[in-house]
């Protein structure tokens, strides 16, 4: 496929995963929660263009990493529900990214709105 056909088949896909991450993963939800009030937060703050750009980009990042990481932990547990050292690391590995984007967004509003 390409094209206009192609694009609209991956709008859909997009949607669909959006649509399972909100519906299936609590985490998930919390994030777009709070992107609901930091977002218009930024929007409203005095701050500069890009320190807006810079605080809205960080709480996205914390979801697209938030998505990556159910998309590891569903992939996982596709293969097996069994414990298994290497699927443990990799849920780990995924939580610890999350976690470090959380840091991140943490730091770089802490910096902008103290700064």
């Amino acid at each position: 496929m390409t094209g206009i056909r192609r694009l609209t088949n991956a709008l859909g896909y997009s949607l669909a995963g959006f649509t399972a991450a909100y519906r299936d993963e609590q985490a998930f939800r919390q994030v777009v929660w709070a992107a609901a009030i930091l977002i218009p937060a930024a929007l409203w703050l005095p701050v500069t263009t890009v320190e807006r750009a810079l605080m809205i980009a960080s709480v996205v990042l914390v979801a697209i990493v938030e998505l990556l990481n159910s998309g590891v932990e569903a992939a996982v547990d596709r293969v097996s529900f069994k414990n298994h050292p290497l699927a443990k690391r990799a849920k780990d590995i995924a939580s610890a990214a999350v976690f470090l984007s959380l840091i991140n967004a943490a730091a770089v509003w802490l910096v902008i709105l103290l700064g």
